[in-house]
């Protein structure tokens, strides 16, 4: 436990890798004169997701024992649970003699946001990462599809942060881990629990939070507001279905609202994992898994992203997982449920496939209403273009 009385952040200490006032001018006047390195749009992120301790332990971009050990048995050198590598790569060419030195990391306009301590230079396999984090080789997976982009070396070493990124949307609901934490502790909330979401919720996921909320004293509503498919819908839609649903439905005492900067790696089962020790640092106590937490396609199993949590020894990770079925409204019992709790065949389970909602939302249909809330419905309908 930590002294704010909540859990303690993953590896013990909520990391802090900004440097501000004159001491970050100094930094930025510095970083002019290094070698810069342009970060991809999801290592941008991943800058931020670490400055702020949003990633803790980490104090920057993986070493070369780290990598392996998490690539291969999903742990840091140090033995600390940690399951998808954060990583900056570079060309040969930079990479050349740069180990032991500073570079200057730089947004994707060329203005410098952080230096490196360079650590170490190394060379990786792509394909091995693929396999044992994506579970798949294949380059139409998106996470897949990232790793091979990337350049052919990758650089380690501690951060220091000069410049965030300069958000524009959803400034009422940015909270870093020290904020949502301090966030907890003035509503007196020892206990909460996580809910990662990248999609509009619907009633299935509305049944297992509010399930999940019996349980603890409050809700982080977390949806993931980094970079994501291009199909995949808008964060600002998302942003305003949560807003919608939260004003109408749940008690605002016991839920909180806030985004989660983070890229979206679609790893499946890894990103489960990865999912719930940032939610710790944040403050979170339990985190909901549910049906194909963080999948595409077809890549994972149902509950694959449950199982992999028994891959850790009891009480190793420090999160406590709370695992829920696929959810449904049942008819004849007159209620949502799951094959746990209904006795009932599929036959009176109102469940729409992801293509059938956008036919209806493109068409101007609102889904069922024990499907989807109305008002969430019709911010769909808008953004979709719906037929009036």
């Amino acid at each position: 436990m930590s002294e704010d009385g909540l859990i303690a952040p993953h590896g013990g200490e909520l990391i802090n890798r900004m440097v501000e006032g004159d001491a970050g001018k100094a930094l930025a006047d510095k970083a002019q004169s290094l070698p810069k390195l342009e970060l991809s749009i999801r290592s941008q992120s991943d800058v931020e997701m670490i400055a702020v301790g949003s990633f803790s332990p980490l104090t920057g971009f993986l070493t070369q024992a780290d990598y392996k050990g998490v690539v291969k048995d999903m742990h840091l050198s140090s033995g600390v649970p940690w399951s998808i590598p954060i990583t900056v790569s570079a060309s040969k060419e930079f990479a050349q003699g740069i180990e032991g030195k500073q570079i200057a990391l730089t947004d994707d306009s060329g203005t410098p946001v952080a230096i490196m301590d360079v650590a170490e230079a190394y060379t990786y396999d792509k394909q091995e990462e693929a396999r044992n984090v994506y579970k798949t080789d294949e380059e139409k997976h998106p996470g897949v599809a990232a790793v091979y982009a990337q350049d052919e070396i990758l650089l380690g070493g501690s951060i220091s942060v000069f410049k965030r990124p300069e958000h524009t949307l959803f400034l009422e609901h940015r909270r870093d881990p020290k904020e949502t934490r301090a966030a907890f502790a003035e509503k007196g909330w020892k206990t909460i629990v996580g809910f990662q979401t990248r999609n509009p919720v619907h009633r299935a996921h509305e049944y297992i939070q509010k399930c999940a909320m019996e349980t603890v004293d409050g809700l982080l509503l977390h949806p993931l507001v980094g970079a994501t498919k291009d199909d995949d819908i808008p964060a600002d839609v998302r942003m305003a279905c949560y807003e919608a649903l939260i004003k109408d439905y749940y008690p605002t005492d016991h839920v909180l609202l806030s985004v989660y900067p983070a890229a979206m790696r679609y790893a499946g089962p890894r990103e489960a994992i990865f999912h719930a020790l940032a939610r710790k640092n944040y403050g979170c106590s339990h985190f909901i898994v549910g049906r194909d937490h963080a999948g595409v396609g077809t890549y994972y199993g149902t509950y694959d992203a449950q199982k992999i949590f028994l891959d850790f020894a009891p009480g190793e990770l420090g999160i406590t997982p709370m695992f829920f079925d696929n959810s449904f409204f049942c008819r004849a019992c007159g209620s949502m449920g799951t094959a746990k709790t209904c006795p009932h065949d599929n036959t009176n389970h109102v469940a729409l496939s992801g293509t059938r909602v956008r036919e209806m939302l493109v068409a101007g249909e609102e889904p069922p209403v024990e499907f989807s809330r109305p008002e969430v419905a019709r911010i769909l309908i808008a953004a979709y273009g719906g037929a009036k």
